[in-house]
């Protein structure tokens, strides 16, 4: 039965002509139409307009499913195009050793951070992971995401990387979300590797990313391009080795310092290059001349007490900008996106319709799916959120910490 929502109060990133992205002061702008109407047919939007131009008794009941959406407002769910969802148990034992004054890099360097996720992982099972997993995803659903990528990089040997892959194969099975999957072998590397890096680099190329692909774990590939972790040339010999087998970058880059890695995504056609704390104006001219996306984590910034990205010199220029909750147990450990968007307002001073198109067209990009995802346009994904009754669409990230989403379908169904 095709369903029909009426007296919507304000239909949000509507498409008449779809675009793939939106850059630069254009993400200042947000089409919408007040007291509107939406029709799916299955899984896809059919149809949409103002209440004014559609006649109710060509819609009898008998063959249409009639939501009334008075005061509410309806919106495409969000894109979350950077987690590391699949993770074994948590860190707030880092968390108050981060309370006490302790960065990142130093908890990192002691053993912890990424390497003690990876030790968690090691000793659970893929059952175990998938039901963890499946409770997260579960989570953000019910928050307004819709489609969501998961990163490999906590299993840091080949077994084990291989078993998180297979495990996000398994999300992709059970869960209604859209996923996308990325190999993150070059996340951290292992103690064992220590002092001889360069070989831990010639695993992931001769023995890890072969095996990925022969059994198409991964649509895309990751490195964590930064200071302390890997260097432009290990990060090069990487990407040009998953390249070979069909997978497209999307890097880790400039979180800790001026990396490079901004330019070695660009070099090598990333469809994304994420945190971006270290932003100048040699990564903004080269951002400008691709086709990656800048996408910010605000999340991670925030739970580590780092420097905020300039967000502002970067739309100026002329950028898009996505926005992702990077979701881990280490530096971000929360999946919501409404309250990404109210970090965006209000650390980075973003406008609200900024951060709509952050969370939507331009993080469907971010993942490849900018024409399944992220609108609300003829023939694409219905995967929508119903808002709670709300005043304005501003009031979606100014309202942080209280939940303002009422519905959720996905592939047009009510989760």
């Amino acid at each position: 039965m095709k369903k029909l929502f009426i007296n919507i109060k304000e239909l949000i990133q509507i498409e008449y002509i779809p675009v793939t992205r939106i850059c630069g002061h254009k993400m200042q702008e947000l089409n919408t139409i007040e007291n509107a109407y939406l029709i799916i047919n299955n899984d896809r939007i059919e149809d949409f307009g103002a209440m004014k131009s559609i006649n109710l008794k060509n819609y009898p009941k008998s063959n249409y499913y009639i939501k009334d959406c008075t005061g509410r407002m309806v919106m495409p769910a969000f894109c979350d195009s950077h987690t590391h969802i699949v993770y074994a148990g948590s860190r707030e034992i880092e968390y108050i050793d981060k309370i006490k004054g302790l960065s990142y890099e130093e908890i990192a360097k002691r053993g912890g951070g990424i390497l003690n996720s990876a030790k968690l992982l090691q000793q659970t099972s893929e059952e175990e992971l998938t039901a963890q997993a499946m409770e997260r995803l579960n989570e953000i659903m019910s928050l307004g995401t819709g489609a969501v990528e998961i990163k490999s990089g906590y299993g840091l040997d080949t077994e084990n990387e291989i078993k998180m892959l297979r495990v996000i194969r398994r999300l992709k099975e059970l869960s209604p979300l859209t996923i996308k999957s990325t190999f993150l072998g070059a996340h951290a590397v292992p103690l064992e590797f220590k002092g001889n890096q360069d070989a831990y680099v010639d695993l992931i190329i001769n023995e890890m990313i072969p095996m990925v692909s022969s059994e198409d774990l991964a649509d895309y590939v990751d490195v964590f391009c930064d200071k302390g972790f890997f260097t432009v040339e290990q990060t090069e010999r990487i990407l040009m080795a998953a390249i070979k087998y069909g997978m497209r970058p999307k890097l880790h880059a400039n979180e800790l310092d001026y990396s490079g890695g901004i330019q070695v995504g660009v070099k090598y056609n990333a469809l994304s290059v994420d945190h971006l704390e270290f932003t100048g104006e040699k990564e903004i001219s080269a951002l400008l001349n691709s086709d990656t996306m800048p996408t910010l984590l605000p999340g991670a910034a925030f739970f580590l007490g780092m420097i905020d990205p300039p967000v502002r010199k970067m739309i100026d220029a002329g950028l898009p900008i996505a926005l992702a909750s990077d979701f881990n147990p280490g530096s971000s450990p929360s999946g919501n996106m409404q309250f990404i968007m109210s970090l965006a307002c209000i650390k980075l001073r973003m406008l609200p319709e900024e951060v709509i198109n952050a969370v939507t067209i331009n993080a469907a990009y971010a993942m490849g799916l900018e024409h399944e995802l992220g609108s609300i346009a003829k023939g694409k994904k219905a995967n929508l959120i119903i808002t709670k009754p709300i005043s304005t669409y501003a009031f979606l990230p100014y309202a942080y910490g209280s939940n303002k989403v009422s519905e959720v379908y996905i592939n047009g169904k009510l989760i």
